[in-house]
């Protein structure tokens, strides 16, 4: 059997970075910059950009407790 090619730290790398471009995004398509007219609904890529935020701290959330765990 094959296992898995990512591991937690793999993961967790990807959901950050991911999160900070949806945040940036996010932020870029605001009314005060003008840019209104693109057919990105804001109020849903934010509430997507905060999903994967918080899924890159329950990432992170587990990685401390296996560091506690081992400990």
């Amino acid at each position: 059997m094959t296992s898995f090619p990512l591991g937690l730290w793999d993961v967790s790398l990807w959901l950050a970075v991911t999160a900070i471009i949806l945040l940036i995004t996010s932020e870029m398509l605001s009314p005060y910059y003008g840019r209104i007219n693109i057919q990105i609904g804001r109020k849903r890529l934010r509430n997507v950009a905060v999903t994967v935020a918080i899924l890159f701290l329950g990432t992170v959330a587990i990685r401390i407790v296996g560091l506690v765990a081992a400990s």
